[in-house]
């Protein structure tokens, strides 16, 4: 399943990064987003939604969300 179509409030693992650029994961490992790690949709916009990693908080658009996958 793809972050993008997760539930707010759940808990989710992160699978894997399924992208080739190597800055968008380069991008994402920066911001704690790496398999193995727990990730929760806070809260969902209409083109964005609001993540919690480890102790942050991130604003992920839907572009970028579909590359996560949980």
């Amino acid at each position: 399943m793809k972050l993008n179509e997760a539930v707010e409030g759940e808990d989710y693992i992160i699978k894997d990064i399924s992208t080739k650029d190597e800055e968008m994961k380069s991008f994402l490992f920066s911001l704690g987003c790496y398999s193995g790690e727990p990730i929760t949709v806070v809260s969902r916009k209409r083109s964005n939604c609001i993540v919690s990693i480890k102790d942050g908080r991130y604003n992920i658009d839907n572009d970028l969300a579909q590359f996560i996958i949980i």
